[in-house]
């Protein structure tokens, strides 16, 4: 059964579906590549990812399922690109996201060192 086919789902349960088939690293690399060109050939993202063609195979299966690419054949190369343009600004959102939360980690590190009795001065204690 294809993963957005019905329609009486929650939109919340279609939503978990489509993180579903972004829940990989590699896959997500593939996307960013597929964000970075209009289309990438299967070639050269073996290349890119140093991944064997069975696991490239396999990943970019589950991106097809999950209708966040899409595949043509030319010849004997297969070339792939994103479905929707809005799966690069998904992408992009998530960058921002982990920048913002890298950065409030960092901050709250360098803060708990600077408050700690260890941090102070010999004698201001």
């Amino acid at each position: 059964m294809d993963d957005f086919s019905d329609f009486r789902a929650p939109l919340y349960e279609v939503k978990a579906n489509l993180f579903k088939g972004l829940a990989h690293p590699v896959r997500i690399r593939v996307l960013e590549m597929l964000s970075a060109a209009p289309e990438v050939s299967v070639t050269d993202m073996l290349a890119a990812t140093g991944l064997e063609a069975s696991h490239l195979s396999q990943h970019l299966s589950v991106l097809r399922r999950y209708h966040l690419v899409t595949a043509e054949r030319r010849a004997l190369q297969m070339f792939y690109s994103l479905a929707y343009p809005q799966v690069a600004d998904l992408l992009a959102v998530a960058k921002l996201l982990l920048n913002d939360m890298l950065r409030n980690t960092r901050d709250q590190l360098e803060y708990s060192a600077a408050s700690s009795p260890a941090a102070a001065p010999a004698g201001s204690v």
